[in-house]
This record gives structure tokens, C-alpha cells and sequence, in this order.
């Protein structure tokens, strides 16, 4: 299950620091404020046994923000993206939403306008292209990787793989990248994030490629990264 949360920032901009810095801290925070055995579980030990959160989230994206060199400006028309495969999750995340009039991002006061599902058509089986709305993070023997770098896609099906072991479900096959974005490098919690917005293609079960969508790709997308438009 996917949410929008409409937003308008209380600020002209956000400090790099408060672009994904933010996003680990208000996803447990809203689960806190619905389910707090929940959260803890989550934090603290992953789910089912294994140490993967099937949790995501954007950084705020705003449409219509001016765009200035090296500034992350906002504007009046935000939104924030949360999701989840698992429905005690996702049911935790819509009901802390539901009350929420304000989400604090860091330094910024985000006013909430709106909350919606999204009600897309599940995808069927077969061939699928899926594009990333905030960057991808992949990481080979503690170094972060893009594509086209050595073991990339080694990586990423590794991770995808993983997720759909937690999930019971088929693992994705003949995974490709079509299109890559430019390098960004983001700081999170004094520690660096490294990555680029990608589309990719795979063989995949339609149920795979929904709960992907409520989750995201790569690893770190409780922070924010890897969300699928």
C-alpha cells in the first residue's frame, strides 16, 4: 500500500542535511504514534526473523520549486510518499497519517494538506520497467556502486532477491538497467549516501512488482531512497 501526504513547507528551502536525514526518524515516529510494539519490533529486530524492513519512504519533493544551484528549495505544492507490502504496516502508517495535520522534516514544519491511497491497477505478470523517483543505493563489499560499475546488478538482484524471499514470493529474473541518472550524494545522519535515480527492467510476478512499489528498491529506503514512481 502506497500513501501521498500533500505538504507545504513552513521554509524557502531545506539544508542538504534535512533532505533524507529526516525520513528513518519520521517513518518510526508515525508508526510509534499508532503502534509502538510494532515500531520497536521493526527498529529493533526487522521482520520475520530476518533484519529487512519492508518500509519506504521519499525525501519531500516539491513541484513548482524554483530551482537555484546547490539549494534544495521548496515550494507550497509538496508531497511525501510512505509505503508498505505488509498490511499491519501500511495499516499503522495510514492511521498515524489520518490525524496528522504537521510532519517535522528536521527544521521544516511541513503543513499536511491531503492524504490519499494510491489505488493504482496491480501490475500483471511478465517483462516490467520501473523507475526510481529518488536515487538508488547498492553497495559491494561496503562501497556504494552505480550502474555500469562492476557487480551493480549483481547486487541489486541480490537485494531484490532477498526481498522477495521475505515476501514468499517468485525472485525477479533477466534484470537490466535501461536508464541511469547522474551521481548524488547525500548526507544521513553525519554518514555519506551514494546513489542515482534509475529505470529498470526485469522479468518479474505482477504481486512482486506491487509490493515493490510500496517499498522501493535497494537498500536505505526507510530513508527515502529507492521510492518507485
Amino acid at each position: 500500500m502506497r500513501v501521498r501526504v500533500d505538504v507545504e513547507a513552513d521554509v524557502p528551502s531545506l539544508s542538504w542535511d534535512d533532505v533524507h536525514g529526516p525520513a528513518r526518524g519520521v517513518v518510526y515516529e508515525l508508526l510509534s504514534s499508532h503502534d509502538a510494539d510494532l515500531a520497536r519490533t521493526l527498529h529493533d529486530e526487522g521482520w520475520k526473523g530476518q533484519s529487512l524492513k519492508p518500509l519506504g519512504a521519499t525525501s519531500p519533493q516539491f513541484r513548482g520549486a524554483r530551482r537555484t544551484k546547490g539549494v534544495y528549495t521548496t515550494s507550497t505544492d509538496g508531497s511525501l510518499w510512505f509505503g508498505s507490502p505488509e498490511p499491519r504496516i501500511a495499516s499503522a502508517l495510514v492511521a498515524a497519517l489520518s490525524t496528522r495535520t504537521e510532519i517535522r522534516w528536521g527544521a521544516a514544519r511541513l503543513r499536511v494538506r491531503g492524504v490519499a491511497l494510491d489505488v493504482a491497477v496491480p501490475p500483471t505478470s511478465g517483462m516490467v520497467e520501473l523507475a526510481t523517483l529518488t536515487p538508488v543505493i547498492v553497495k559491494h563489499d561496503s562501497r556504494y556502486v552505480l550502474p555500469g560499475d562492476p557487480h551493480y546488478l549483481d547486487r541489486l538482484h541480490h537485494n531484490l532477491t532477498h526481498k522477495a524471499d521475505l515476501l514468499g514470493l517468485p525472485a525477479p529474473a533477466d534484470l537490466s538497467v535501461v536508464e541511469a541518472g547522474p551521481r548524488r550524494r547525500f548526507t544521513v545522519r553525519g554518514a555519506p549516501r551514494i546513489g542515482a535515480q534509475v529505470r529498470v527492467a526485469m522479468e518479474a510476478d505482477g504481486r512482486f512488482v506491487e509490493a515493490l512499489r510500496s517499498w522501493g528498491l535497494g537498500l536505505d529506503t526507510v530513508q527515502g531512497f529507492g521510492w518507485i514512481k
